[in-house]
C-alpha cells in the first residue's frame, strides 16, 4: 500500500488467472491509508453444524448452573471463553406438527413453522434463519449461502413414517416451499466457491473439471505475487496461511479422488473420503476458506440427516446410528450413542480451533462469528423436543462466552435464532414463534 497516496487493496480484488479466481483475505492494505475514525467493522458470520438422532443427556448437560464440559463436550474445554452453553429451549413447532418424529423435528427446527405432513412433492415448512440473513447478506458475497452435509441428500420420497425426505435431508429453507438441497461432494464446494460450474455433465463441464485438477493457486500464480509485492510482512504472512489452507483443502479433494475404490454401502460421489472424520474435516476447512475471504457469511452444515444410519467402526461402533438411539435403557446401546455424540463434537473442535487460529482483521475469525452446534431432539430414545442440546461458539456481536445460559422451561429456540440474526447485524423484530430475544 502507498502510505503517501492513501491507495489501498480492496475486499473485492480477486487473484485471477487462467478463468478462475480467489477472494483476498481481509488484510491491513484494506484500510485506507491515514484514515481517520474507528477500523472498519469486520463481517459477521453464522453457521449452524447439526448432529442428528438427539444426544445422551447425562453426558451433556452440566450438573449444576454453571459452565462444566461433561464427557461429550470435553473436547471444547479449551475454548472455554468461546463457549456459551444454552439450556432449556424447546422445539415446540414439532410438538405441535403431524408425521415422523425425526422429519417433523428437523423440519421445524431453524424456522419454528410447523411442516405439513406430506410424502409428496406438496412441501410446506418455513423460511429458516439462516435464509433470512443470506437474504440481507445477498449481493455482498460470492455465494449467498452454503448448505453441506455429510451424508445423501435425496429430497422425495418417503423418509420417515410418511413424511417427506425434505424434512430429514434439509436444514435450510429458503422459502416456506423451498428447501435448500445440502451439498455433499467437497469438490463441489470447492468449484462453487472458486469458480462457476455449469451443473449439467456436458464437454464444458467436463474439461472446466479437468482444469480444476491442477491447482488454482499455480493457475492464479502471477496476480498472486503481483499482490504479495504490495503488502507489508504481516499481511505477506495472512496471505500466505490462507493460500496455504487452500492447498490443503485441494490436497484432501485430490486423495479422495486417488484413493482405491472401497466397496461402501452406498453410492459414494467423487471427492469424498473414504474415512468420516477427514470427509468432515475437509467439509469444515472449506467453511473457514469461504468465511475467511468473505465468499459468504452463512453456512449449514449436517453431520448428518435424521434417522441417519451411519456407523462408526472406526470409533468401535460398528451399529447402525439411529437404531442405537432407541436404546431402551440398554447400557451398552447408550455408550454406543455416547461414543458417537463425543465422536462428532469432537469432529466440530476442529472447526473451532481453525476460526481461532485465522486472524481476521484486529481478531480471528471466531471472534466474527457465531456458530451454533446441537441438533433439534434431545434424548432421541423418546424423540424429546425440549432441553435441546445446543452451543454456541463464537463472539460476534458481542456474545460473550465462557458461561451457561438456562432458558426457562419451553422457551422456543427461536428465541436464540432471534439474537442470532441481531449478532450478525441482520434487523428483525420477531421470528418463526419466538417470543422474545433470548439473552445471551
Amino acid at each position: 500500500m502507498n502510505f503517501l497516496t492513501r491507495k489501498a487493496l480492496s475486499r473485492r480484488q480477486l487473484l485471477r488467472g487462467a478463468g478462475v479466481s480467489i477472494g483476498l483475505p481481509f488484510l491491513d492494505a484494506m484500510q485506507p491509508a491515514l484514515a481517520s475514525g474507528s477500523p472498519k467493522t469486520q463481517p459477521r458470520r453464522v453457521a449452524v453444524v447439526y448432529v442428528p438422532n438427539g444426544i445422551i443427556m447425562k453426558d451433556w448437560t452440566p450438573d449444576g448452573p454453571g459452565l462444566e464440559f461433561k464427557r461429550i463436550l470435553a473436547p471444547l474445554a479449551p475454548f472455554r471463553q468461546d463457549i456459551t452453553l444454552v439450556s432449556g429451549l424447546s422445539n415446540l413447532a414439532s410438538e405441535k406438527a403431524k408425521g415422523g418424529a425425526h422429519a417433523k423435528a428437523s423440519g421445524s427446527f431453524l424456522s419454528g413453522a410447523i411442516p405439513k405432513y406430506t410424502a409428496g412433492a406438496d412441501v410446506h415448512a418455513g423460511t429458516t434463519f439462516d435464509q433470512v440473513a443470506a437474504k440481507h447478506f445477498a449481493g455482498q458475497t460470492r455465494v449467498a449461502s452454503l448448505q453441506l452435509g455429510c451424508e445423501d441428500s435425496r429430497m422425495i420420497g418417503n423418509c420417515d413414517t410418511g413424511s417427506s425426505c425434505a424434512y430429514t435431508n434439509s436444514l435450510s429453507w429458503k422459502n416456506p416451499d423451498t428447501p435448500m438441497a445440502v451439498e455433499v461432494n467437497p469438490r463441489s464446494v470447492f468449484e462453487r466457491l472458486f469458480g462457476s460450474i455449469d451443473p449439467s455433465l456436458d464437454a464444458a463441464t467436463r474439461a472446466r473439471r479437468a482444469l480444476y485438477r491442477n491447482s488454482i493457486l499455480d493457475l492464479t500464480r502471477d496476480t498472486t505475487q503481483a499482490v504479495s509485492r504490495q503488502l507489508g510482512p504481516l499481511d505477506k504472512r495472512k496471505l500466505d496461511e490462507y493460500l496455504s489452507s487452500i492447498r490443503e483443502v485441494e490436497q484432501g479433494i485430490r486423495k479422495a479422488e486417488q484413493d482405491p475404490v472401497a466397496i461402501p454401502p452406498g453410492e459414494k460421489p467423487s471427492g469424498i473420503p473414504l474415512l468420516f472424520s477427514d470427509y468432515v474435516r475437509l467439509m469444515f476447512d472449506l467453511q473457514v476458506i469461504a468465511f475467511q475471504a468473505d465468499l459468504t457469511r452463512v453456512s449449514t452444515m449436517m453431520m448428518g440427516r435424521e434417522g441417519s444410519v451411519r456407523v462408526y467402526p472406526e470409533i468401535g461402533v460398528p451399529d447402525p446410528h439411529h437404531p442405537l438411539t432407541h436404546h431402551r435403557g440398554h447400557p451398552d446401546f447408550i455408550e454406543k450413542v455416547a461414543k458417537i455424540n463425543c465422536h462428532h463434537a469432537q469432529l466440530f473442535t476442529h472447526f473451532i480451533a481453525r476460526l481461532k487460529a485465522t486472524s481476521d482483521g484486529d481478531g480471528s475469525l471466531l471472534d466474527h462469528s457465531a456458530i451454533l452446534y446441537g441438533g433439534a431432539l434431545s434424548e432421541g430414545n423418546g424423540h424429546s423436543i425440549h432441553d435441546l442440546p445446543l452451543l454456541l461458539a463464537g463472539h460476534a456481536g458481542g456474545i460473550p462466552g465462557g458461561r451457561r445460559v438456562i432458558a426457562e422451561a419451553r422457551t422456543p429456540a427461536t428465541n436464540l435464532f432471534l439474537r442470532l440474526l441481531s449478532a450478525i447485524d441482520v434487523p428483525a423484530e420477531s421470528f418463526g414463534d419466538s417470543t422474545g430475544m433470548l439473552a445471551l
